[in-house]
Order: C-alpha cells, then structure tokens, then sequence
C-alpha cells in the first residue's frame, strides 16, 4: 500500500492557535479596498530607473527557487514542498507580468506562446511537488533505481 503525505490536519495539533486563520482572513478582507484603491489611482503607464534590475533580480529569484527544489528533492529535505510552492509562484507570476507589461502584438504573442509552453506547465509540476510530495518521491525514487550505480559508471 502506498503511503499518503500527511494532511494539514495531522501536522496540527489542538494546542496550535486558531487565530492565526482569524488574522489571514481579516488581511484578505482589507486587501480588499486596498485593490479597488490601487484600480482608481495607479496611471496605466509608468517609467520606471531599475526595469532591467528588476526583471533580473526576478530572474534570479527563479533560479534559486528553482535550484532549492532540485537540492532538495535530491536530498529527500522536508522544505522540497516549500521551495517547489515558491518555485511554481515565481513562474506563474512570471508569465503574468510577461503577458501583461509586453508591448506590441509580437510580444505579447511571444510572452503567451512562452507563458502556455513552459511557465504554466513547469508550475504545474512545481505545484504538484508540493502538494503531493510523498507520491513524487516515490516517482523520484524509481527513477534513481534506473540509474546505473556509481560503481557500474566506473566499471564501464
């Protein structure tokens, strides 16, 4: 029988404070008129001083969360569903911003041809590392087994 990752419920005890999920939920609620607020006053156009260092710095941000996913399923490490969680946020608001700050049809059809054909699925996988890791690394695991030993390489 294959074994389920723990559900959210398991990982909390009755000891843990319930207000925590007061205090999420009242920060939606006020995000709220902060949305409608930014949707009356922000111009549709501004130039900004750092726009490369920006999308680098974002760049780069994907990068490690990418490369903190790698490491840790490697090493089998319980934060695999966090960095997978975070590497699958940075694509998908990649493709957002790609999308939506291109100018030009060229660009906006390249933005969404990139968007559909790996930021969307490569946060998929991401996503799904995270929320069933315990199944990946099973997956994980046959595929090592594939894999010819160290000791197979150097005899070869």
């Amino acid at each position: 029988m294959t074994e389920q990752s723990p559900t959210v419920e398991s990982l909390i005890g009755p000891e843990e404070p319930r207000w925590i999920v007061t205090i999420l939920v009242l920060v939606a609620i006020v995000l709220l008129p902060w949305v409608l607020w930014l949707t009356v006053t922000l111009p549709s156009r501004h130039v900004s001083e750092h726009w490369d260092a920006a999308w680098v710095g974002f760049d780069v941000a994907e990068i490690l969360a990418f490369a903190l996913t790698a490491c840790a399923a490697w090493r089998r490490a319980p934060s695999l569903q966090v960095a997978s969680a975070a590497a699958g946020t940075l694509l998908l608001s990649d493709a957002w911003f790609d999308i939506l700050l291109s100018t030009g049809d060229k660009r906006v059809w390249l933005a969404i041809g990139q968007a559909v054909l790996s930021e969307i699925p490569l946060a998929i996988l991401c996503f799904w590392i995270a929320w069933d890791t315990a199944r990946f690394w099973g997956h994980w695991q046959r595929l090592i087994a594939r894999m010819p030993s160290r000791a197979e390489s150097r005899a070869a």
